[in-house]
């Protein structure tokens, strides 16, 4: 189990080594990118501000509720604070099992409980400044 808050770029290659090894028949992984506009406006660069011990602390325990929930015993979360520009990784999720079903169901339940739970806001700016998002939250128990 893994789960950090980093201020670097977040290497897809090092969560999906992190989760591999010779009992894995399959690994998926999600990654979360930095795009050019929300809700109808340009967007230039976001801004994640997080207090990390206990945004970890929840992804804990969204990384547990996986491992009850699906058996998936390998998952890497790392999300990303700072200031971000567009095209850039927020957030990295690699996940694995022996078989591939759960290691699919595991990436999707991870992010939507995470933006449902995790502390970590974000600040979009563009043109007409900035402004702080609210994430809605999200139906976990549907992915």
């Amino acid at each position: 189990m893994i789960c950090r808050v980093v201020k670097r770029p977040i290497d897809m290659s090092v969560l999906v080594n992190d989760v591999s090894g010779d009992d894995i028949g399959g690994v998926c992984t999600f990654v979360g990118l930095v795009r050019n506009h929300s809700r109808g406006q340009k967007v230039t660069h976001l801004e994640y501000h997080a207090y990390p011990e206990m945004s970890e602390k929840k992804m804990r325990q969204v990384i547990e509720e996986i491992m009850e929930r699906y058996g998936v015993d390998h998952i890497a979360v790392e999300h990303r604070i700072g200031t971000l520009q567009v095209g850039e990784i927020a957030v990295g999720i690699a996940a694995s099992s022996a078989h591939r079903d759960a290691a699919f169901k595991a990436c999707r339940y991870a992010i939507d409980r995470i933006k449902q739970i995790v502390p970590i806001w974000k600040k979009e700016f563009g043109d007409d400044g900035a402004v702080w998002v609210e994430e809605c939250p999200v139906d976990a128990e549907g992915a």
